[in-house]
């Protein structure tokens, strides 16, 4: 079983009034941690930006954050608005509930945080992305049949588990929440576990929706394996051939009535004969490095070494021979719509700006770049990354950590942005900051390359 991790945070004290709840939980096993919302906000650097996981920051206001702590753990802390969970002690009840779960096959709760409007929780962080990106984002290196037969297996695993320490109800069961941990091994999430009123009646997916939802308006236990039978058809979503048995158990799961849904002992069972290459492991599957990357004998890249030194001007020498080349490998939109008479003022500021890019007139590029990006849908992740630096080269480190930010949002996928993201935290004398994304930066480069 994996590792629980161990936080170096003294619990708050600010707890007196679940004394109940403390009372009756303290001789629990693997009972839940709580932590003062100072501790969470020093873990995240005040809750940061830079801090926030690139593929749930459009899933605000519910914002994950992750951080690497002082004994090389690292953890994610979701932040919920007062909204979701309004009255406090409901938050507590199902933060110890899902705390005393404790799986290899789950991202494990660890701790909570309430104080006054703040609600927190405090998981396990998995760094290897989402299912849903490795199924949907990264079309050059499609999941392997076997792999794809693990995970199924996995998380029906986990639900199994689940189930069985009366956790059977599992919020918005989708893509996103499978994770994968440094291992390379998938893992469900454990936020989807607690019972939120918003997403306990929401389904992301309105044409794979449970009957019962449609008739009651309400989550039932079994209302899980129908998401699940959604999840296979993700995981059976491409150019191979699926055994015919699989696909027959994704149609189990997707009747329309209840009683016809099977539960996951035999949801288990089906799937385990399935299984290949069970001898080779997750990260090999995957394709992930395994170990520390990168390691002392790793070249670095030219634009890493440069933002690890924040030479500007070598930035800049850089970011010109780039181009516009991720960009025309980011979108398709842009050149169609270069042709439209109402693009013709919006493409010229881009023009303007890129002469005043080249002549090192980093003031007017500024303006230029941004009477651009402000007025219109064309998406633009090479214009951000030169209007970081602009910002740099003009001193204003905040705004270019902003647009190095935007960059990753809109394409997580570039260490470019990572890399200009370290070098607006060197700025700002963010230091240990830096040189962690510096690290995710050439992790990312070396699994593109």
């Amino acid at each position: 079983m994996g590792n629980r991790f161990c936080l170096c945070f003294r619990p708050s004290n600010n707890i007196n009034e679940f004394s109940d709840i403390e009372a009756g939980n303290k001789n629990e096993k693997n009972s839940l941690s709580v932590f003062s919302l100072d501790q969470l906000g020093a873990a995240t650097s005040g809750f940061s930006s830079h801090n926030v996981v690139s593929e749930h920051v459009e899933k605000a206001p519910n914002v994950v954050y992750r951080r690497k702590l002082e004994d090389g753990s690292l953890i994610a802390v979701k932040r919920f608005t007062l909204s979701a969970w309004p009255d406090s002690r409901p938050f507590l009840e199902e933060a110890r509930a899902v705390g005393r779960l404790s799986n290899e096959r789950l991202a494990n709760l660890i701790g909570c945080c309430i104080e006054d409007d703040e609600r927190l929780l405090v998981a396990e962080f998995m760094p290897n992305e989402t299912l849903s990106k490795h199924l949907f984002q990264w079309e050059t290196q499609p999941m392997k049949w076997a792999m794809r037969l693990r995970v199924a297996l996995y998380v029906a695993h986990a639900l199994e588990y689940c189930s069985s320490k009366g956790q059977a109800l599992y919020h918005d069961l989708n893509a996103h929440r499978v994770l994968f941990d440094q291992d390379g091994n998938p893992r469900l999430s454990c936020f989807g576990l607690m019972k939120n009123s918003k997403d306990g009646k929401r389904f992301t997916n309105l044409a794979f929706t449970p009957a019962e939802f449609l008739r009651t308006g309400r989550v039932i236990p079994e209302s899980l394996v129908y998401s699940f039978g959604t999840l296979l058809l993700n995981l059976l979503s491409d150019r191979h051939i699926p055994p015919s048995h699989m696909v027959r158990l994704a149609s189990q799961c997707l009747q329309y009535e209840p009683h016809n849904w099977p539960d996951f002992k035999y949801i288990v069972s089906a799937l385990f004969p399935l299984q290949e290459q069970t001898e080779v492991p997750s990260y090999v599957l995957m394709g992930f490095p395994h170990g520390n990357i990168p390691s002392k004998k790793t070249v670095l890249s030219p634009l890493r070494e440069a933002c690890s030194k924040l030479d500007l001007a070598r930035i800049h020498e850089i970011l010109l021979m780039i181009g516009y080349k991720e960009d025309e490998e980011a979108q398709t939109e842009l050149s169609f719509q270069m042709w439209t008479d109402q693009m013709n003022e919006r493409l010229n500021f881009k023009k303007q700006g890129d002469a005043a890019f080249r002549a090192k007139e980093f003031a007017s590029a500024i303006e230029f770049y941004t009477e651009f990006i402000d007025h219109g849908s064309i998406e633009s992740v090479t214009l951000f990354a030169r209007r970081c630096l602009c910002y740099l080269m003009s001193d204003m480190a905040r705004e270019a950590l902003g647009d190095a930010m935007q960059a990753l949002v809109q394409h997580p996928e570039w260490p470019t942005a990572l890399y200009l993201q370290a070098a607006a935290l060197k700025s700002l004398g963010l230091t240990n900051e830096a040189e962690q994304t510096l690290k995710d930066g050439s992790s990312l480069e070396v699994k593109k390359t």
